[in-house]
């Protein structure tokens, strides 16, 4: 396994790229891969998370900066050089081989002994259900059983420096998605390696990774866990992207320990200094419940949503739509009502960034 370290990283797919950022598909950032470490590189599509992992992997050399492997530049290295394994979004398998062949390629590569390929393609090939069909030729599988033989060809080696994934499930249906994944975290423990996972699904990168690392427009907002990117978000960014519905923002002014939203003064659990720009309360909608009139911050209900695990109130509050989740016994639709907050769960944000409280700064 290998520590990945990423040094004053920037690139530009312009030959002489200006200051100006949008020349920047990826904007200067300094990042370690810690030995072992699972990761997801999440965000939407164009925010520079595909072209992070090609550099990583050696198919995208960066413009500027230095990528290193436990210390040693690998930045112009080959991905040969680099020992990494990558499966990519669609499958890549040799139709006219056997899956067992397809599987055990990578292992002949590094000639490795017949009974030792024998031992592993048999390990990978019962790990993803593949062991009734080693015999069959890859010609007439599923795009669902090629891809499976696609991650098995990544897996296969338990000597790589680390495994890429670039969105490996988008071809696999639905119904088989959460099963593979928990398979690829079970392969993980097993392997001790560094996997690094691209996606735009923030469900299949807080299921496989331990360290999610959120992009937006070349650059990275926030790398934590999922009760960290959850609870607080670094960025409104990633308080919108994460979560489903997202965060909850909503213009406000601070004044030490409260907070005043269109004339109602709400206590905050920490204390704030002097801010400047715009600033926003942001809460979850899962720590906002509706009151009667008058009991909290003005609102009007504007429609109740069932979404099956969850019942979801719109309501308008200070001129901005709100979701809140709500028990059976809801307001109905057009009523007044008041929105009231959980003081422990707000968080404070100036110019879409997220302000320690004094007490933490």
């Amino acid at each position: 396994m290998t520590a990945i370290t990423l040094e004053h990283m920037a690139h530009s797919y312009l030959k002489t790229p200006s200051r100006a950022e949008d020349d920047w598909a990826l904007k200067e950032l300094d990042f370690t891969f810690r030995h072992g470490g699972a990761y997801a590189l999440l965000g939407p599509s164009g925010c520079g998370k595909t072209t992070l992992l090609n550099i990583i992997s050696g198919l995208v050399v960066p413009t500027r900066g230095q990528l290193k492997f436990d210390g040693r530049d690998v930045t112009k290295a080959s991905t040969v050089d680099r020992n990494i394994a990558q499966v990519f979004q669609f499958p890549v398998v040799y139709d006219t081989m056997t899956v067992g062949e397809n599987l055990a390629f990578p292992l002949k590569n590094r000639r490795l002994d017949p009974a030792s390929i024998k031992r592993r393609v048999g390990e990978i090939a019962e790990l993803l259900d593949l062991g009734r069909d080693l015999d069959r030729k890859a010609r007439g599988l599923t795009a669902d059983a090629k891809q499976k033989i696609s991650l098995g060809r990544g897996l296969v080696r338990s000597d790589v420096s680390a495994i890429l994934f670039d969105e490996p499930l988008t071809v696999i249906d639905p119904h088989l998605k959460w099963e593979l994944r928990s398979k690829l975290k079970v392969i993980h423990r097993q392997l001790d390696v560094t996997m690094i996972y691209v996606t735009h699904d923030q469900t299949e990168a807080l299921t496989f990774a331990d360290t999610v690392i959120v992009m937006s427009d070349g650059r990275v907002l926030q790398a934590g866990g999922a009760e960290e990117l959850f609870e607080r978000p670094a960025h409104r960014f990633v308080g919108n992207f994460i979560g489903s519905p997202g965060m909850n923002f909503i213009p406000c002014a601070v004044d030490g320990r409260t907070a005043s939203v269109a004339g109602t003064m709400l206590d905050l659990k920490h204390g704030y200094g002097p801010l400047k720009g715009a600033v926003e309360l942001g809460i979850r909608p899962n720590y906002a419940r509706l009151g009667p009139s008058g009991a909290g911050i003005p609102a009007r209900v504007l429609r109740i949503e069932d979404l099956g695990r969850i019942r979801l109130a719109r309501v308008e509050v200070a001129g901005r739509a709100v979701a809140v989740t709500v028990p059976d016994d809801v307001t109905p639709a057009g009523d007044a009502a008041s929105v009231l907050f959980d003081p422990g769960r707000i968080n404070i944000y100036a110019d879409g960034r997220l302000v320690t409280p004094e007490r933490e700064a």
